[in-house]
């Protein structure tokens, strides 16, 4: 059934996509979580983290819909959910401005959080690095003139900035110290955030194929792209046993109790037969590591 943007309000919200704030916000919760598990948890880097985070994610999305509609993915083939420059409701420079907007939020919001984060300059300004890059990151996915998205280097990205960065990046500016087991959860982030991505590329490959948008699935084909899928949800899953066996944390195997709702999204994606019945799974896989990083904090609150 075709969906139609009615008003202004009902495209904007489509443009920022809310379920995919979860995601975002797993990484910071994770990253948090371990600091506290170190005793270095700090109350206000995790909630100047969790608001720069989501600015961040929403200008990504922004970014997103106006790339992708000048690049030609999300044209009227397009079978995934409408979005709101293609609909026609928000126009491109209205679009451009929200972009501005939520750049220079993230920026300022970032830059509270380093201040109070940091203890030298050097510091300050290495983080500074990463946040720009971050909000580069952000724009370039699908827009500019050589948009990295569309070379099919989406998962990469999404893997350092959703899981490596990320998690250590959040723990860094609690405890200012880093522990190199904290990769491990961190590496769990980073693959079911290149899921996430990865349900959006299957459902898209049409159109994605089309618009010349190489992705994974597109390079790789469908059946190799739900196997991929498999692999980093499992992947992800490997890499929290492998913790919980390093630090002897087994409470931290927790989050296993999660993997079964995960392994259904991982079945519901490989026997969708078209983009309709794969979309419902995005939101299913981003919740699903929102409720694992959970499991994860509610382990350690109640075993320690």
């Amino acid at each position: 059934m075709e969906i139609t943007l009615a008003s202004k309000k009902q495209a904007w919200l489509h443009a920022i996509r809310l379920r995919t704030l979860p995601l975002a916000l797993s990484s910071i919760l994770m990253g948090s979580v371990l600091a506290a598990v170190h005793n270095h948890f700090r109350w206000g880097v995790f909630i100047l983290a969790a608001i720069t985070t989501v600015f961040l994610q929403i200008l990504s999305n922004l970014a997103n819909d106006y790339g992708d509609s000048i690049h030609g993915a999300d044209s009227a083939d397009r079978k995934g959910p409408v979005r709101a420059v293609q609909s026609g409701v928000i126009s491109l420079p209205e679009m451009k401005k929200a972009m501005i907007l939520f750049g220079i939020l993230s920026l300022a919001s970032g830059l509270l959080l380093l201040y109070i984060g940091l203890n030298s300059w050097k510091l300050f300004i290495l983080f500074l690095g990463l946040g720009i890059m971050s909000i580069i990151a952000a724009i370039t996915y699908t827009s500019g003139k050589k948009p990295y998205g569309y070379a099919g280097l989406g998962d990469i990205s999404v893997f350092l900035f959703f899981g490596l960065l990320g998690v250590s990046g959040t723990y860094f500016l609690h405890s200012l110290s880093f522990d190199w087991t904290i990769l491990l959860p961190a590496m769990s982030l980073g693959f079911f955030s290149a899921a996430v991505l990865n349900i959006n590329n299957i459902r898209d490959i049409e159109s994605d194929t089309k618009a010349g948008k190489k992705s994974i699935p597109v390079r790789i084909g469908k059946k190799a792209g739900i196997q991929y899928n498999w692999a980093l949800i499992i992947g992800g899953n490997l890499a929290i046993v492998l913790f919980a066996i390093f630090q002897s944390f087994y409470w931290a195997l927790l989050p296993l109790l999660v993997a079964p709702i995960m392994f259904r999204v991982a079945i519901g994606v490989s026997k969708g037969e078209n983009p309709a019945m794969i979309d419902p799974y995005l939101k299913k896989m981003a919740i699903s590591t929102l409720l694992w990083v959970v499991a994860f904090a509610l382990g350690w609150f109640i075993f320690n």
